[in-house]
């Protein structure tokens, strides 16, 4: 076995050991926080250019 061929199988177990502790809710979830992360970002931006242009 060569080393690439050990990181890969390392990194799969790996991989597939975090992939099945996650549920459906948890993605949903973090989905949402990050849209609602997004929007505010985006509003505070737009908030704060208009305040620097006055």
């Amino acid at each position: 076995m060569k080393g690439n061929d050990i990181r890969i199988g390392t990194l799969g177990g790996t991989l597939c050991s975090i992939w099945a502790s996650f549920t459906l809710g948890d993605v949903m979830h973090t989905a949402l926080m990050a849209v609602v992360g997004t929007v505010v970002s985006y509003g505070t931006s737009r908030f704060l250019g208009r305040i620097r242009r006055k």
